[in-house]
């Protein structure tokens, strides 16, 4: 028996060795090393792309640089095959508090309106594939916009949601006063923009901002698990997916609908589709190769 426990102990050892070098491998692999951002691979054979805004004594502030970064590493994920979702995540203290200040405090109207200022930021809504946001802390003025341009935001028990761009003078820049209110509807959004105040991860839970409040320390951990899980469909699909419900933030219920209803024809000329059904059928896991 003795023998026994001490094989079967060191063969789940060496189980657990190979587990953590292999996470090792794609939380340290080749990708690209930033100045603002810290960019991973996550979960089973790196099929989630991880970025952590990485400007900790500036709250994570947004200066054009980072959200230069971003995209650019959205950009190397889009054409990963190996990548199928992504997770966009701060530090606990912190998500975003904002956009920089002081990169923009001397801009000008004529300055904004040549150099379409803030213009590249909605490219992140742009793309293709999956992206969840997990806030944890501040997701202030440009912080919370950033986190609504994602498809999914995971929120941490010590998360604080706010539009305070009226304090500065000013108005959200950023898709503040479009997205929010189809988030959490007119009053809620009308209040938030219009004093500044901020609320807490159960108020935005409530309102609907967020699908899910988890403790800070597993936040991220819960969005890599739930970008794992969609990582694991057909990705060609799941982009359809992600145009489709988009899309109803954008029309008519009628003009919807008809969408809806021409992209799911559309997969049926898809291999996916078919291995879908088929594995269904044959109760057994679909193998989708993304055609």
């Amino acid at each position: 028996m003795a023998g026994y426990l001490a094989k079967a102990s060191t063969n789940l050892l060496r189980k657990n060795i190979s587990t953590y070098t292999a996470l090792l491998r794609f939380s340290s692999s080749d990708t690209k090393q930033y100045e603002n951002i810290i960019v991973e691979k996550r979960a089973e054979n790196g099929c989630v792309g991880l970025i952590q805004l990485n400007r900790p004594k500036a709250l994570n502030s947004l200066c054009d640089a980072l959200m230069r970064e971003v995209n650019e590493a959205l950009d190397t994920f889009e054409q990963d095959e190996s990548v199928g979702c992504v997770v966009l995540t701060g530090n606990e203290r912190a998500f975003a508090a904002g956009a920089d200040i002081k990169e923009m405090q001397n801009n000008t109207f004529v300055g904004c309106l040549k150099g379409n200022f803030l213009g590249h930021w909605s490219e992140i809504a742009q793309k293709k594939k999956p992206i969840i946001a997990a806030v944890n802390g501040f997701a202030l003025g440009g912080g919370c916009e950033l986190a609504m341009m994602c498809d999914i935001i995971y929120a941490g028990d010590n998360a604080q949601f706010g539009q305070p761009e009226i304090l500065l003078g000013t108005i959200p820049g950023a898709g503040g006063t479009q997205r929010l209110p189809k988030f959490v509807g007119k009053s809620l959004a009308m209040e938030m923009v219009l004093t500044g105040n901020r609320f807490d991860a159960q108020t935005a839970l409530t309102a609907g901002l967020v699908s899910k409040v988890v403790s800070k320390e597993l936040l991220v951990d819960e969005a890599i698990k739930t970008a794992e899980k969609i990582s694991k469909n057909s990705q060609l699909v799941v982009a359809l997916a992600k145009e489709a419900v988009n899309i109803a933030y954008e029309t008519t219920l009628a003009e919807g609908l008809h969408f809806e209803k021409k992209l799911f024809h559309a997969t049926f000329a898809t291999e996916d589709r078919k291995e879908g059904m088929t594995a269904f059928v044959e109760k057994r896991k679909a193998n989708f190769t993304n055609n």
